[in-house]
């Protein structure tokens, strides 16, 4: 089975029972795509920051526990918990360069200290999800992205000359360059579920050819137990923080809310490929994944371990290959994952990867991360504005990040939050877009009502008076008035609610280059408009024997170019779009 056809060969859609074996069996594989991920991205973070052994092994043990509980949970629908489906979880790249900067400085101690921190910022990025759309927005996120691919470039190259004293000076980039190699190839050649196991067969041609320098130890893999705990522990937190804390604490939830806004991104790839027919987002369920990932972070706080979050490519690919989206799925590399934690020979053998093999699995992981970012920034258009706030952004960070100016300026505390380029990057675009986005503002009105029958007359008049200030002709006009009267009789309530008891209303009307869009932001029932439309669009185009509310949404089609519903825990979110011809 092949990425293409998944979607027409879902065997098992999130909520349909799957036999146990068989579940097992896809939860045995999702296990091998992201064992090596969990223990690679630890050990590089612990190594990097010249952490001892002890704490290594309580680290990836604390996060393959961490793991285990938090895949479980995204599976399930606790609560405002859980995102239904499918999404395996760990410790990712994103989180390096701030964890490495955070043991460097102050210890597992401050490193758990940020990270539940860290964690009410996440937790808040699910409960006001609506709300900071405006402020991450794609352009700040994939330029975000781009610089944590470029801080942890220099981390890399570093565990490059990581090798035994006795080890040729070239074993290092031979290995590194010939395992990028063999995972190039593998990864591009390969097919269906062979392409699953390629990054560990890249990384087993990288360990034959390092020890070929002699450069691979077997000692401690023999030495290690095949089950028991490690003989670390908690490491605890610190809570008396110091200015270490606050200097390296807005680093962190930057990353925070950027892999957040990513991990929407997620959420919804996985709900789509989880289906035999694509279905409108359930943004409660977005929700619900974010406030999981959260909890993930409080618990890698208190683990002391690097924080985790969404396996994307991993759970996608997962589902496309096998076809298998059921729930049950998650549960099985939840339990997976705990039962590896349990045995250290496992944990072993992956930490006796050579350090130059890590860091050409490192190389291409932030690879992929740095295009993730490109991506993000072309999807959400790249204007003159976006362009020049992209690359002022990308310069400025990549030129501060590791430099001493900061230092120099205010002292080795303060001075990280300007040496931080990552951070100061994040600063200058949120900064530059917000100031596009109050120009933009300037050809855009607001209105806010209830969700009432009466509130027709004012969102009339509103959308006739928008329509004669930017200049259109009676006919468009007349098209954007009719489309804001469909979208409020659609979603508005079909018992009596007195006005005063109704949910709030807030319609904006923004004038933009190809139309007017609208947005309907208000309290609405369980059912999706966008998947009313898309049902309607299946039946017949007869008008005999519809109810008004179908009526409505038939008018709306007609005169709307596009319909966007999006459904939030106490919010949902309708964006009309109306075009100017006509």
């Amino acid at each position: 089975m092949t990425a293409q056809n998944a979607d027409d060969a879902i065997r098992y859609e999130p909520d349909e029972p799957c036999p146990p074996r068989l579940a097992l069996g896809v939860g045995a594989q999702g296990l091998t795509m992201v064992l090596v991920s969990i223990v690679v991205v630890v050990a590089i973070t612990v190594r990097a920051s010249d952490q001892d052994d002890l704490y290594l092994a309580w680290a990836i043990f604390a996060s393959l526990v961490v793991s285990a509980v938090l895949t479980a949970l995204q599976a399930t629908r606790w609560w405002r918990f859980g995102a239904g489906h499918i999404l395996i979880m760990g410790p990712t790249p994103n989180y390096v360069a701030v964890s490495v900067l955070a043991l460097t400085v102050g210890g597992p101690g401050l490193l758990a200290s940020l990270t539940v921190a860290t964690s009410l910022c996440y937790l808040a990025l699910a409960s006001r999800l609506p709300l900071l759309r405006r402020i991450v927005t794609p352009t700040v996120s994939g330029t975000v992205l781009m610089l944590i691919a470029a801080s942890i470039l220099p981390i890399a190259v570093d565990l490059l000359q990581d090798l035994p004293e006795d080890t040729p000076a070239a074993a290092g980039p031979v290995v590194a360059l010939v395992t990028l190699i063999a995972m190039l190839l593998l990864t591009t050649r390969l097919t269906g579920l062979w392409r699953v196991w390629s990054p560990l067969l890249a990384l087993a041609t990288g360990c034959v050819v390092a020890a070929a320098f002699g450069a691979y130890e077997l000692g401690p893999i023999l030495d290690s137990a095949w089950a028991g705990l490690p003989d670390g522990g908690l490491p605890g937190l610190d809570l008396t923080p110091g200015p270490e804390f606050l200097a390296l604490l807005p680093g962190f939830v930057v990353v925070a809310l950027v892999v957040g806004m990513k991990n929407i991104g997620d959420c919804v790839a996985i709900q789509q490929v989880s289906r035999r027919q694509r279905r409108a987002t359930d943004f409660r369920l977005v929700q619900g994944s974010l406030a999981t990932n959260g909890l993930g972070i409080v618990l890698s706080g208190l683990a002391g371990t690097p924080p985790t979050t969404v396996y994307s490519s991993f759970s996608s690919s997962l589902v496309q290959f096998t076809g298998v989206a059921a729930r049950s799925v998650g549960f099985w590399i939840g339990g997976l994952l705990a039962t590896v934690a349990l045995l250290p020979k496992v944990a072993a053998v992956l930490l006796s990867i050579p350090s130059p093999v890590m860091a050409a699995y490192v190389l291409t992981a932030i690879g992929l991360v740095f295009v993730s970012g490109i991506q993000t920034v072309i999807r959400d258009g790249l204007s003159a504005g976006k362009t020049l706030a992209v690359g002022v952004a990308f310069a400025l960070g990549v030129g501060l990040d590791n430099q001493t100016i900061g230092t120099d300026m205010l002292g080795d505390t303060w001075g990280l939050l300007i040496d931080n380029g990552m951070l100061v990057g994040a600063v200058v675009v949120i900064l530059i877009t917000r100031l596009l986005n109050i120009a933009d503002r300037k050809g855009s009105e607001r209105l806010e009502s209830r969700l009432h029958m009466s509130a027709l007359a004012e969102i009339d008049e509103f959308l006739a008076r928008f329509a004669s200030r930017v200049g259109w002709k009676e006919a468009a006009a007349q098209r954007l008035r009719s489309a804001g009267e469909e979208a409020l009789m659609s979603l508005l309530e079909q018992d009596d609610t007195p006005r005063d008891d109704a949910p709030r209303l807030i319609v904006n009307a923004r004038l933009g280059d190809d139309g007017v869009e609208m947005e309907f932001l208000a309290v609405f029932d369980e059912q999706n408009l966008e998947d009313r439309l898309a049902y309607l669009s299946e039946e017949s185009q007869g008008t005999d024997g519809l109810e008004e509310g179908e009526i409505s949404l038939r008018l709306l089609r007609h005169y709307a170019s596009a319909v966007h519903h999006q459904k939030f825990h106490g919010l949902d979110l309708v964006t009309v779009h109306v075009g100017a011809g006509g």
